[in-house]
């Protein structure tokens, strides 16, 4: 629906495809992928709270990176859901204002608690007689709540100027979400103000600081690797370190994808956006629980309790 610069009231969301044919597959497809992540994301969750031996400073950042993919997950993907089922493709303005806002703070902490996790890894190869003094509870949860309190509050100008806008060239969303991008394309002022913040804010929180830091740790734990005589050691060590970076190399590059497609070809752009918020929750406890030991050494002590509990009750 067309308007001529005026003011709205409720935005249409386009979808991944407007074809007929298509709607039926792409929701049993996005539904299917959905509760892979919830069970993903929620039996790794559960392990690293009920197994007391994954309670240590990196599955507690696990922990609420599967928080954050869940509800990333949720945020973008539920509107797809609805219209199939409802037929109903409209969302009010202030509810599409709450979903950029939760997606954009929830995207930015995951890269934020993996940079975290990063100076966990750091510590622990580089000073593992001081880590359990370093990597205490009182300073992993200062760092996980500043993760979640900075990802939250530096969304707000975004917010604030976004509200702003006084008027819209049409109130269709090109997308399955309400995100920045499909904001600009259809919003008659403050975009030169949206770009430029977009561009300098993303370049310098999203790219620049992260990666820095991120870098930094794993110079100082190559150095460490490489003081290492034995290559079994060496190689031993950077197990501990490989789930973490596959991880990294994840998100980056599939950031990287979302954003270096050009603009005004939506149709890549939502092709990303939907493996950003689809694909990568259900990889990320696929990684940790096929590279690492002590996961699927939990599973399986898990899952025999449950088995013999089970058998208890039957007997």
């Amino acid at each position: 629906m067309k308007q001529n610069q005026t003011m709205i009231s409720y935005f249409i969301i386009k979808g991944i495809s407007d074809v007929p044919q298509l709607q039926a597959p792409i929701f049993v497809l996005v539904l299917l992928i959905y509760l892979s992540i919830l069970v993903g994301n929620m039996s790794l969750l559960l392990l690293v709270c009920l197994e007391t031996h994954l309670h240590t400073p990196m599955y507690f950042f696990l922990a609420n990176l599967s928080v954050v993919d869940m509800t990333s997950s949720t945020v973008t993907l539920h509107k797809i859901f609805l219209t199939f089922l409802t037929g109903d493709n409209t969302v009010v303005y202030l509810s599409c204002l709450v979903q950029f806002y939760a997606y954009a703070s929830l995207s930015g902490n995951g890269l934020f608690i993996l940079t975290a996790m990063s100076y966990d890894r750091h510590v622990a190869i580089c000073r593992p007689l001081s880590y359990n003094i370093i990597m205490n509870f009182t300073i992993c949860l200062l760092l996980a709540s500043f993760c979640w309190l900075f990802c939250f509050i530096q969304v707000i100008p975004y917010l604030w100027i976004i509200s702003m806008i006084s008027c819209y060239s049409s109130n269709v969303v090109d997308h399955f979400f309400c995100d920045l991008v499909p904001f600009l394309e259809i919003a008659c002022s403050y975009k030169s103000i949206l770009e430029r913040l977009s561009n300098i804010q993303g370049l310098i929180i999203y790219a620049l600081f992260p990666f820095f830091l991120i870098s930094t740790s794993y110079l100082f734990i190559i150095r460490t690797i490489m003081k290492i005589h034995s290559s079994i050691g060496r190689r031993k060590v950077f197990y501990t370190c490989s789930s973490h970076l596959a991880l990294i190399m994840l998100l980056y590059m599939t950031l990287m994808s979302q954003y270096l497609v050009p603009s005004n070809n939506m149709g890549f752009k939502k092709l990303f956006s939907l493996f950003n918020t689809a694909i990568v929750p259900v990889l990320n406890p696929l990684i940790y629980s096929l590279k690492n030991k002590d996961v699927k050494t939990a599973f399986r002590h898990r899952m025999g309790k449950c088995k013999a509990d089970i058998l208890r009750i039957v007997d």
